[in-house]
C-alpha cells in the first residue's frame, strides 16, 4: 500500500515468491492495454501478482492502485478509501466465494507484514472476515459484487470495516486477460466518497488511453 507497500515494487525487480525466480518489473515504463484515470492528487502503485504478502492468491498479472490524498490520514474523509485494478493472466474462475477468499488472503498477508513493523500486540491480531454477494450487474461488467472486509487497521490498531464494490470487466480486446475492479472504502455507499470510486470504475476503458 502507499508508504506500505515496500517501494522496491513500483521501481525495481521483485522477488515474487520463494519458489519462483526474480522477475524484473519496472512500473514507472510500464504502459497499460487499458485506460484507468489517475485524479488529481490521488497516487499511484503497481506491482506484480503473485503477490508479495498474499502468495496464496493463485493468480499471475499486475496491481493497478489508486489512492485517495487521505488515505492514509485517520482525520480524512478519505481515509482507508482507495481502489485497484487486477489485470490477470487467463479467465479464471470469479464468484462471490472466490472473492471472499482472496481477499482474507490479501488483506491477512497485509497486516502480517506491518505487526512487527508497528509493534502491534497478539491481542489485537484477528483473521479478517470477508463477506460478500452478487448483486445486479453494473453497465460495463460481466459481473458485480458487493461485500465488507472486517480487519484490524493497522495503522490506528483497531477493527475497521471496509464497504467494497467489486466490478468483473467486460473487455472483449483483452479476450485472453481477465479485469477485476476493486473499490473500498469504511464509509457506507450512500456517502458522496463513494461518487469518486464509482467515477473511476465508470470512466475505465478496455482501450489504451492515447
Amino acid at each position: 500500500m502507499r508508504n506500505i507497500i515496500i517501494a522496491m515494487f513500483c521501481f525495481t525487480a521483485v522477488n515474487v515468491s520463494a519458489q519462483t525466480p526474480q522477475v524484473a518489473f519496472d512500473a514507472s515504463k510500464w504502459n497499460p492495454p487499458y485506460s484507468l484515470d489517475i485524479p488529481k492528487g490521488w497516487g499511484v502503485e503497481r506491482f506484480l501478482i503473485p503477490i508479495e504478502f498474499a502468495p496464496q492468491i493463485p493468480y499471475q498479472g499486475i496491481e493497478d492502485l489508486r489512492f485517495t490524498p487521505g488515505w492514509g490520514d485517520s482525520t480524512s474523509n478519505e481515509y482507508w478509501t482507495y481502489s485497484f485494478l487486477w489485470y490477470l493472466d487467463g479467465k479464471p474462475e470469479t464468484s462471490a466465494k472466490i472473492i471472499e477468499e482472496n481477499l482474507k488472503l490479501y488483506y491477512t498477508g497485509l497486516i502480517g507484514r506491518n505487526i512487527e513493523k508497528r509493534k502491534i500486540p497478539a491481542d489485537k491480531i484477528f483473521t479478517p472476515k470477508t463477506s460478500f454477494k452478487e448483486i445486479k450487474t453494473s453497465s460495463g461488467d460481466l459481473k458485480t459484487y458487493q461485500g465488507t472486509i472486517y480487519m484490524l487497521d493497522y495503522m490506528q490498531q483497531k477493527p475497521i470495516s471496509l464497504n467494497c464494490m467489486v466490478h468483473l470487466k467486460a473487455c472483449e480486446t483483452l479476450k485472453e486477460k481477465t479485469l477485476i475492479f476493486y473499490e473500498i472504502s469504511p464509509k457506507p455507499l450512500t456517502d458522496s466518497i463513494w461518487r469518486l470510486l464509482n467515477k473511476l470504475n465508470t470512466s475505465f476503458s478496455c482501450s489504451e488511453q492515447n
